[in-house]
């Protein structure tokens, strides 16, 4: 079977409906069972929200203030709506630390779709490299792969050596860890006039470009990679078709203009929010902080859900100048004030080591709305700024709101 599932291959429009209709009941679930959301949500009716534009009144919640919150109401600042018991298998603990549930329910994490469109099938032995120890990854792999009949070896991070000893003596086929892992055990292997015996990989935690795929399968390794958190699971997987990333079937995907909440038009590079259905960790309109934009149209494997181009940088481009921090939601308060002006961003750069903002604008100039930007920049950060006129499709498609260009050399 080529796909997971039916699913992957159903009308968008049917996808459409199933997905906004399984809102209302999810934001009241999130909003009856946890104290997080039962603040954000208070004036919200769950009846209501049943379009991406309702979808997208609702405030988004950044993983920049879950750090902050859970820090005032350990563990899961009030997200979660399991205790500990059977259904808060594990926690885990991610860089900052962000902790993270895992319910009991198989392949959790539903890395399973990915798998499979990674050719990952029963039978296959899978030496998973990635940490089991405190962080999700390798608990998340080994559930996606036990969910597709495949045993596990728990590999875990580094000792190379012993690693190595063990892909001689069981001959796994596949493989999941970071592709630089990867790579170190095939150059340590060569050394040792050893045959790496995989013909798979799924790979994640690392950029993975053309180069490094395509050097894969010159050694008879076929790799793919997907985008997921630790908060959210799966988000998106790369298919065989090998054009950007298919999202998953059970998540809500939008892009954002970083700061703000506001969806970009399709092709944009903005800020990826997700709105997922589990009933255990119910996050509502999460932003991931990464950058993407979705592609138009369908995939050429056959599967119809929306594509991502795949990870493209952090959309957290908070920056200091002159002593102050200036955020992309501050420059979005200053586009909202002024429709006129179809984009822009703003030009951080330090000439003769002084610090110097400049808001360039897509937009036909004039003394009345240079000088009205001027004063909105500078209500908006309290700094003086400078404002430079651009003609229409002249700044890049990046996702930049800010873009710091200072050198101190």
């Amino acid at each position: 079977m080529s796909h997971f599932d039916e699913r992957e291959t159903r009308d968008p429009a049917e996808r459409e409906r199933e997905l906004l209709a399984r809102l209302p009941a999810q934001i009241g679930h999130a909003r009856a069972h946890t104290a997080a959301f039962a603040q954000l949500l208070t004036d919200v009716d769950p009846a209501t929200i049943t379009s991406r534009e309702a979808l997208a009144a609702l405030p988004v919640t950044r993983k920049s203030d879950l750090l902050e919150l859970q820090k005032g109401a350990r563990p899961f600042g009030g997200f979660a709506a399991v205790t500990w018991g059977r259904r808060c298998a594990r926690v885990f603990a991610s860089p900052g630390p962000i902790y993270e549930p895992e319910g009991a329910r198989p392949d959790y994490w539903r890395l399973a779709r990915a798998f499979h469109a990674a050719g990952f099938r029963e039978g296959d032995l899978v030496h998973n490299t990635f940490a089991y120890h405190m962080t999700p990854a390798g608990s998340m792999m080994e559930t996606a792969a036990h969910a597709l009949g495949c045993s596990v070896f728990p590999g875990g991070v580094g000792q190379t050596e012993q690693q190595l000893e063990a892909i001689r003596d069981l001959q796994p086929n596949a493989y999941t860890g970071t592709p630089s892992f990867l790579r170190i055990l095939i150059e340590k292997a060569d050394e040792a006039g050893m045959a790496i015996p995989f013909t798979k990989a799924f790979v994640s935690g690392e950029a993975f470009p053309p180069s490094q795929r395509d050097a894969l399968l010159a050694r008879g390794i076929a790799a793919y990679q997907a985008y997921a958190t630790a908060d959210i699971g799966l988000i998106a997987y790369e298919t065989p078709a090998r054009d950007g990333l298919v999202i998953d079937e059970d998540v809500l995907v939008e892009i954002v203009r970083p700061g703000t909440g506001d969806p970009v038009p399709e092709g944009e590079v903005g800020e990826v929010v997700v709105t997922t259905f589990n009933p255990d960790y119910p996050l509502i309109r999460f932003g991931t902080g990464d950058l993407s934009a979705m592609l138009p149209g369908a995939s050429p494997c056959g599967r119809t859900n929306a594509r991502i181009k795949g990870w493209m940088g952090r959309a957290d481009q908070t920056t200091k100048v002159k002593g102050m921090f200036v955020h992309p939601g501050q420059v979005a308060a200053v586009l909202k004030r002024h429709p006129e002006v179809a984009r822009a961003r703003l030009v951080v750069d330090n000439p003769d080591l002084t610090d110097r903002m400049t808001l360039q604008c897509e937009a036909t100039g004039s003394v009345g709305l240079h000088d009205a930007l001027i004063e909105s920049l500078r209500e908006a950060t309290k700094l003086r700024g400078e404002v430079r006129f651009m003609a229409p499709g002249t700044l890049p498609n990046d996702g930049k709101i800010i873009d710091d260009i200072r050198r101190y050399d």
